[in-house]
């Protein structure tokens, strides 16, 4: 009697995929918003939920949570099932990850901007909300580890160790900074109190940058870019330095966020000298994934896919450059509280953690859907260029609005009187706030762009689940 042959679970990985470019679009779309605001405050229409500071937390919270969450969903899940040769461990409860994480995502969307919030960066939903989150997140570490438990071959892809090590790690920082006394439904206090909750604040703060928005993207990276180049990792030994470096080091890092606050002077030159540590391992991954190409440079004029998981790396070694040098006491007192800051998170968030996500979405939705390639490849390489342009016209502006802010803000007359006053280094900042704009609008431009040419792709399409190959005989992916 024949066997019945064993299939991906690649529905889960579908619908996380499709959900990536929908909550991408809503995402940045409130971002534009917010950044329309701080040029024209008339725009929040005296309506308290549509007010910047409750549009600014669902900002933040949709594309990091919402767009990069479920970028990491779908890669991780189509990642560990081919470096692992088995299915998902559970399809039951890798639904349950993807319906709980949407209603997860829904319900914030709905309490941030009625102004339900803890107030704590990056962690501003209320403790029923946080209390789903570990729920699903357990589901998913469940998952993700009992899928690499009943692996068939014995090699662990470099890939898993990155999504892995993002997976535990997020689990710790949401419990221990979200560790909170309800008093109603909708209000809960921090168990911490003045310096012990900030410091505990961006230890998860920085830590979610470090290995919600760093690691588990870093797991993209070591299993697309040598799948859309068609070689292996330049070099699988500095992959795992690069892993242990960056997973001992980042955890380090997060006091150089409280420089010249209460925090123990020794705490804030202790996360500075992480952070300037932090510097090797980052630019060890991004030498690691640029140099993939080697011997196949010619790829990246005619392959737009590559072009964005490329330029990804290029702008992740940017802005793991700048944060280090930003953490160095003498220069974060200049550009500390000023939108230097903003310039730097967007260099990432947007040129790292948005391009190699979208380079992996146009990667998995041909093969998810059956289809050969992307309906268009033009419209892929317009939405290059309209997304690179928008991303440089955005950091560009405010790399100059937050130097020139902090000069401002320390200028001092003859007599020791300050130079200028607050609302003149805000009047100063307008024209960069509308350059500001506009890129971002160019980079929802190119998100539309991006949807219409994935609603092609898989109305030409059908879902299927693909089959399992043969057990390897060596262990790369």
């Amino acid at each position: 009697m024949d066997t019945p042959a064993i299939t991906y679970n690649d529905k889960v990985v579908r619908q996380f995929t499709v959900m990536t470019v929908v909550w991408g679009i809503v995402g940045m779309l409130v971002g534009c918003i917010i950044a329309a605001q701080l040029a024209w405050p008339q725009l929040n229409f005296d309506i308290a939920w549509l007010s910047y500071g409750r549009l600014r937390p669902l900002h933040t919270n949709a594309v990091i949570f919402a767009f990069g969450g479920c970028a990491l969903f779908a890669s991780s899940y189509y990642v560990v099932q081919r470096t692992c040769h088995v299915p998902l461990v559970s399809h039951s409860l890798a639904a349950f990850t993807f319906w709980g994480w949407q209603a997860i995502i829904v319900a914030a969307a709905i309490t941030l901007p009625l102004g339900i919030t803890t107030s704590k960066e990056y962690a501003e939903l209320e403790w029923p909300i946080d209390v789903a989150i570990t729920f699903v997140w357990l589901a998913y570490a469940l998952v993700f580890f009992g899928t690499i438990w009943q692996r068939r071959v014995k090699h662990i892809y470099v890939a898993n160790w990155f999504f892995g090590a993002f997976i535990l790690t997020v689990a710790v920082l949401h419990v221990v900074n979200s560790a909170a006394i309800p008093v109603t439904m909708f209000k809960s206090y921090s168990v911490y109190a003045g310096v012990q909750d900030a410091m505990v604040q961006w230890w998860y703060g920085h830590n979610a940058v470090g290995f919600f928005l760093t690691a588990g993207f870093l797991g993209i990276m070591y299993y697309f870019i040598p799948k859309q180049v068609g070689k292996p990792i330049y070099s699988y030994r500095l992959s795992i330095v690069h892993f242990w470096a960056l997973i001992f080091t980042y955890m380090w890092a997060g006091p150089h966020h409280l420089h010249y606050t209460a925090l123990p002077d020794w705490a804030q030159s202790l996360g500075m000298v992480f952070s300037l540590i932090l510097l090797a391992p980052s630019w060890g991954g991004m030498i690691n994934g640029i140099m993939t190409l080697s011997g196949a440079w010619d790829r990246l004029r005619t392959d737009p896919i590559l072009k964005f998981l490329i330029v990804s790396l290029s702008f992740y070694g940017m802005s793991t450059f700048e944060g280090p040098m930003m953490s160095i006491k003498t220069v974060n007192a200049l550009s500390h509280y000023t939108d230097w800051t903003v310039g730097h998170v967007h260099s990432g968030a947007l040129g790292w953690v948005a391009m190699i996500s979208i380079g992996c979405v146009y990667f998995l939705i041909p093969k998810l859907f059956g289809q050969k390639e992307m309906y268009s490849t033009k419209l892929i390489t317009v939405h290059f260029w309209v997304m690179t342009i928008g991303i440089v016209l955005y950091i560009a502006a405010m790399w100059i609005a937050g130097v020139m802010q902090g000069l401002m803000w320390r200028a001092v007359n003859d007599d020791g009187t300050l130079t200028y006053t607050f609302v003149e280094s805000v009047k100063a900042t307008y024209p960069y706030y509308v350059v500001r704009l506009l890129g971002g609008v160019l980079v929802l431009s190119g998100m539309f762009v991006m949807a219409y040419n994935v609603a092609r792709t898989i109305a030409a399409g059908r879902s299927f689940n693909a089959p399992i190959p043969a057990p390897a005989v060596h262990a790369h992916a």
